[in-house]
């Protein structure tokens, strides 16, 4: 399993968001408070983000524990951004250890990580694997279960769906092959980010300033909402909709929701 975040909102630091909290994602890596799987998120951690006026995000990835990155500290002082991605990773087991395993995974303008595993991997990788054009197994980063996933979404994401749509279609994918596992995804394209909650904790926090939808919270201040199990998650600046994963998906929505979804808007 892993521990992972976005943000979208005011510019911000990645220091400030990632690693100031008292309970950041940082902390998340030696010390998470509601991790169901694993003790400790020491097999690599990476980050994503967003310079104003460039849809192709950077990244910064290392297979090392994020507290023993000094030069990364001394990054995430300086570098601001509206839109980021991070997670710290607890490798599935028989997957490769390099910093290429690690999250967020990218193409296009898109940003991805997965907190979870899928059951039976090697095995069940390479049947969910062995659907895709050769050219994406050809361009996954690494032998892991979450590229593997990656690369479904973004089969889907470049058919034109949505980022909501193309996370909820994943999971049918897999469990309409009688894939299981753990399934909390998270994505973004700087401007939404769309997370499941299939298997581990998830929540979110919207405000003026923007939102961050995690695995944990951060703090202990008001306004975090609890994801419940077996949920979508869309957020903006402006609103976040919480519905069944497997529901019809909303493209409008009400201030303060209907019976489909949840909207909170700051």
């Amino acid at each position: 399993m892993c521990r992972h975040l976005a943000y979208l909102g005011e510019p911000a630091t990645l220091r400030s968001v990632l690693m100031d909290p008292p309970h950041s994602l940082r902390a998340q890596a030696w010390a998470p408070r509601r991790q169901r799987h694993g003790t400790v998120n020491a097999d690599g951690f990476g980050v994503g983000w967003y310079a104003d006026g460039d849809p192709v995000p950077a990244r910064y990835r290392r297979a090392k524990p994020i507290w023993s990155d000094p030069s990364f500290t001394d990054l995430a002082r300086v570098t601001t951004s509206r839109a980021v991605l991070a997670a710290v990773r607890d490798a599935t087991d028989d997957t490769d250890p390099g910093e290429a395993a690690a999250a967020p995974f990218a193409a296009d303008c898109w940003l991805f990580s997965h907190n979870g595993a899928l059951s039976g991997w090697p095995e069940a990788g390479a049947r969910l694997a062995a659907d895709l054009p050769a050219g994406d197994v050809l361009a996954l980063e690494a032998r892991c279960d979450s590229a593997v996933i990656w690369a479904v979404v973004l089969r889907r994401l470049r058919a034109g769906s949505g980022l909501a749509e193309a996370l909820d279609e994943t999971i049918g994918e897999l469990t309409a092959r009688r894939l299981g596992g753990r399934f909390n995804f998270l994505l973004t394209d700087g401007q939404t980010i769309a997370a499941t909650a299939a298997g581990d904790t998830l929540c979110y926090r919207s405000s003026p300033t923007g939102v961050i939808v995690a695995s944990e919270p951060g703090d202990d201040e008001p306004g975090w909402v609890d994801v419940p199990d077996q949920s979508l998650v869309e957020a903006s600046a402006g609103s976040v909709i919480v519905r069944p994963i497997g529901a019809a998906v909303l493209t409008t929505a009400a201030a303060g929701g209907d019976s489909n979804g949840r909207t909170t808007s700051p």
